[in-house]
């Protein structure tokens, strides 16, 4: 049906607008954003007596790459998603052949942005670095809202969809 392929385009849309305002907002604004990931990174805000304190990590240097690659995997997440949104656009009125093939652009761009927040900030973020333990550097409830959308969008999207007869 038109209405589920263009509810699915939309959704696509939408999560590729938010990954771009979430994109641009660590690029144009790095120093606000890049204090959250040192913070996390040198567990300094962690329980005091939690004896996972070796994991961190104190070079400077490293901050940066690791705050540069979560803006590289959020910025391509955008992208993914933008060219599947405008893909999926593009086929609407073809068989459904043709427009299940249309989100694979889509349906790599959700994969990619779940694992930037499921991996990168509920796994690594939330767990090695014990960022759950933070009364102020914690992100976890976002990444979890943010994924959770994320999977769900991608669910709906990877739903063959067949012609109608």
């Amino acid at each position: 049906m038109l209405i589920t392929r263009l509810s699915k385009t939309a959704f696509v849309a939408a999560i590729a607008f938010f990954a771009t305002l979430v994109s641009f907002g660590n690029i144009t604004d790095y120093g606000t954003n890049f204090a959250f990931v040192q913070h996390v990174l040198m567990m300094d805000t962690i329980f005091p007596d939690a004896t996972i304190k070796y994991r961190a990590i104190t070079s400077p240097v490293l901050h940066h790459v690791a705050y540069n690659f979560i803006i590289a995997a959020e910025t391509l997440t955008a992208i993914l998603c933008w060219i599947g949104a405008f893909s999926m656009l593009g086929h609407l009125g073809t068989d459904a052949r043709s427009f299940n093939r249309s989100k694979k652009w889509a349906i790599a761009g959700l994969a990619v942005g779940f694992l930037v927040w499921q991996v990168g900030f509920m796994s690594v973020g939330g767990e090695w670095f014990g960022m759950w333990m933070s009364q102020t550097w914690n992100g976890i409830e976002s990444a979890f809202r943010f994924f959770i959308t994320i999977i769900a969008v991608l669910i709906f999207v990877a739903m063959p969809d067949q012609d109608d007869r």
